[in-house]
């Protein structure tokens, strides 16, 4: 492979679909099946970044491996952060074979014993006083849920967010959200919706340096008070695309702020919940409670999509008016897998492995940083990591590029966010030999840039 390739400049977090180095990919790893498939789905489906064109095709997926067309077993280390209890799960796929056969569809209209069981499953996991429930058929679907009651609640349509967030990819979602990726040239967004700087201790606006992060916060507490009328603050209680932690104080001093100005708090924990941090939900890190917690991704087993918007008993307000009013609003299929997954993260003991085996990842990460100047540092929460990557002081982008290359051609698959950082995201599932081979994976690619 070429030692330099430059990036497009509209490099964006995610896979990096434009890379040059693609096309070198393909020519030495797909055969004509697969290539075969990949231009009838080029064909086919309209192009967007992030998506297309596809790198590959998979026929098969369980535990922590997909099966390509060409019968390679790929370590998912990406799996947009579905597959806490791994592909496949045996529990998961009973419990969904059993409702098909009993209750395939439940309208909306009725109500289903699965339904109500996942509810109260949810209510008695969920921090303090989030006490009602609302199921929707997708994340940004669940965060829209959460916006309209926000407004009700608060007879006020105004928000606060952050700056390089992500809460989804319809436009009221990315309104709030903070990608110029989606943002970009699409024209008049929601009205009200304001942004702040995201709490990145000593890199953030206000290199912060606190466990309060007071520059943060006093900013934050400014344009609640000078805005006077803003219904929620909306934020990730940590940075998904690039494992960013804010220090330990800020998340309570941003609810102070909050409840001082009349202001919910709601939480972005759709891809981020479920155990892979070490804790069932990511706020428990931060010892804070939020007024509305929105969840999804991994809720269904990585079979079938659910979501979740989890709210406090005080805010079941607008019984006469529609939050969601989805179609598989109360599915019993997808109730279902979210209860069979809650069932594995516990009975085998999912949540504790993901502290022990994030631990043993974390000792070895930072082994690799001793040893190769171009990791700049280690972040990571659980099984859950980014392994920034910068020479010189600068985004070490094209090594990132390459060493994301290197690994797929080895068989690990991870996404790369923020242009130079390292996404490992592997299924709660995993053993230490499995971590093990890919981390020697990470290293030798990380190693041949070095």
């Amino acid at each position: 492979m070429p030692e330099s390739i430059q990036q497009p400049p509209n490099r964006a977090e995610g896979d990096v679909n434009l890379s040059p180095r693609r096309k070198q990919w393909v020519a030495e790893h797909i055969g004509k099946q697969t290539a075969t498939l990949l231009a009838q789905d080029q064909r086919y489906f309209l192009h967007q970044s992030l998506s297309t064109p596809c790198l590959n095709a998979v026929k098969g997926s369980e535990g922590i491996y997909l099966e390509d067309l060409q019968g390679r077993k790929i370590m998912d280390f990406h799996g947009n952060s579905v597959h806490q209890v791994g592909y496949g799960n045996p529990r998961v796929i009973e419990a969904i074979k059993q409702q098909l056969e009993q209750l395939p569809f439940c309208p909306r209209r009725y109500t289903n014993q699965a339904a109500v069981d996942l509810a109260r499953r949810l209510v008695d996991l969920a921090p303090h006083g989030l006490g009602k429930v609302l199921f929707a058929p997708g994340g940004t679907a669940a965060m829209g849920m959460a916006l309209k009651l926000a407004r009700y609640a608060t007879n006020r349509h105004k928000t606060i967010s952050m700056w390089d967030s992500f809460h989804g990819a319809s436009l009221d979602a990315i309104s709030i959200g903070g990608e110029a990726l989606f943002r970009k040239d699409v024209g008049p967004l929601l009205p009200g919706t304001e942004h702040i700087p995201p709490p990145t201790q000593g890199k953030c606006y206000f290199n912060c340096t606190d466990e309060a992060h007071t520059g943060c916060t006093d900013y934050l507490d400014y344009i609640l008070e000078m805005q006077g009328d803003v219904a929620a603050v909306i934020a990730e209680p940590i940075r998904w695309t690039t494992v960013e932690l804010p220090p330990k104080g800020y998340w309570l001093k941003v609810r102070d702020i909050c409840d001082r100005h009349g202001a919910l708090l709601i939480l972005d924990e759709i891809p981020s919940a479920l155990g892979r941090t070490g804790k069932m939900f990511v706020c428990e890190h931060f010892d804070v409670a939020p007024d509305m917690l929105v969840i999804g991704k991994g809720l269904g087993g990585g079979v079938f999509p659910m979501a979740a918007l989890l709210a406090r008993n005080e805010l079941d307000i607008v019984g006469d008016r529609a939050l969601g009013h989805y179609t598989h609003e109360k599915s019993s299929v997808g109730c279902a897998a979210a209860l069979a997954t809650l069932d594995c993260l516990y009975e085998d003991n999912l949540i504790q492995a993901s502290i022990d085996l994030g631990q043993y990842a974390l000792q070895r990460l930072r082994a690799m940083q001793d040893s190769y100047p171009l990791i700049h540092e280690i972040r990571g929460l659980g099984l859950y990591f980014g392994v920034e990557l910068r020479r010189h002081g600068e985004p070490a982008c094209d090594q990132a590029d390459i060493v994301l290359y290197h690994s797929l051609s080895n068989g690990l698959s991870y996404k790369v966010g923020g242009g130079c950082v390292l996404i490992l995201c592997p299924p709660m599932t995993i053993t230490r030999q499995q971590l093990d081979t890919a981390l020697d994976i990470l290293e030798s690619g990380i190693q041949s840039v070095s």
